[in-house]
């Protein structure tokens, strides 16, 4: 598979000849034309959902951090580890890895925005780690010393890690997958926790910054799943039954590995969060994903943790749930079941 061209006057490729990768683009971006809709209406909803961390207020959590038990302490700061990678690699991932070989503007222009917040939610973490943190570098290189942590970011990145050696077409397709699993399920254990201590009124300004992390993690969320949707419509030839069988593997490898992580981090003693809970909810998620691109349900469970979905959301006009006042930050909402 070839990188395409960012400068090419010899094609005359017209708008329906587009492709998601493959094509023949100019490398002019004229979107006036629009080959796929769902990428443009997408784009306009992560400009409208536009945000900036120091619009947070950390103040409360100074304070809140250092009443946390032993246990609730750990949790938060192995939790931040894993949100910093995963954002960390995604930053670079989306720009260098996936978006050199999709060959449509319109969809080059929500990959860079990504790319963009996922830079964004690296500074969001820095702003939590110097509110709450004597020793940032300590939750800085967790990663370098949690083998449990480390293990789970090498399984991550590995699919990746094959994209950037092997840049086959089926290679594509599978880290579109694996980027569909990062944003819908490896997050949520994360985010989850730190859901749970606010609901319990504790570390209210990180609850408050990950709703917007996640606002914006559920918008690639819907990227991927369009871009899997639109290639199983325009290259079924590449989802051969060896490759759905790859896929529920890696669904599988996934599932596991956040539901480990999650009883790991929480150690059964975050009330809320049983290690039964949080395996159901883990293998929730991974259902909805396969729903969403075709795919028939593994486990066929129930959501243990409805009020996470309340925490997570933005309403306009309406009460937020951490502050009791009325916020203005979303200009757009998207929910998990959102197409375009």
């Amino acid at each position: 598979m070839d990188r395409k061209k960012i400068y090419n006057p010899e094609s005359t490729e017209n708008v329906n000849d587009r492709k998601i990768f493959g094509g023949n683009p100019t490398g002019i971006f004229e979107l006036n034309n629009i080959k796929y809709q769902w990428a443009y209406n997408l784009w306009e909803m992560m400009l409208n959902n536009t945000w900036f961390p120091k619009e947070v207020d950390m103040t409360r959590d100074v304070n809140d951090y250092k009443n946390l038990t032993t246990a609730e302490k750990t949790a938060y700061d192995k939790a931040l580890s894993q949100l910093i990678f995963m954002d960390s690699l995604q930053t670079n991932n989306i720009i260098d890895n996936i978006n050199p070989y999709v060959t449509s503007p319109e969809v080059n222009l929500i990959l860079v925005r990504q790319s963009f917040e996922e830079a964004l939610h690296s500074q969001s973490y820095a702003v939590m780690v110097d509110s709450i943190s004597t020793n940032s570098e300590e939750i800085y290189e967790l990663w370098r010393r949690d083998m449990m942590l480390k293990t789970k970011n090498d399984a991550i990145a590995k699919i990746y890690l094959e994209l950037a050696k092997n840049p086959t077409e089926t290679n594509f397709v599978k880290a579109c997958f694996a980027n569909q699993i990062l944003e819908g399920i490896y997050f949520y254990s994360g985010f989850t926790y730190i859901y749970t201590l606010a609901r319990s009124g504790k570390m209210l300004g990180s609850a408050q910054m990950i709703r917007f992390i996640q606002r914006d993690e559920v918008t690639h969320l819907v990227l991927f799943q369009n871009l899997i949707n639109t290639l199983r419509k325009e290259r079924p030839d590449l989802f051969t039954s060896e490759l759905k069988a790859e896929v529920i593997e890696m669904f599988k490898e996934a599932v596991q590995l956040e539901t480990d992580w999650g009883q790991y981090i929480t150690q059964g003693q975050i009330l809320g969060l049983t290690d039964d809970i949080v395996e159901q909810y883990i293998k929730f998620l991974a259902d909805e994903r396969l729903s969403a691109v075709g795919f028939d349900k593994l486990y066929n469970v129930s959501n243990p943790i409805k009020w996470v979905d309340d925490f997570a959301k933005f309403n306009d006009q309406k009460t937020n749930f951490f502050e009791g006042t009325v916020t203005n930050y979303s200009k757009g909402s998207l929910s998990f079941d959102d197409d375009f």
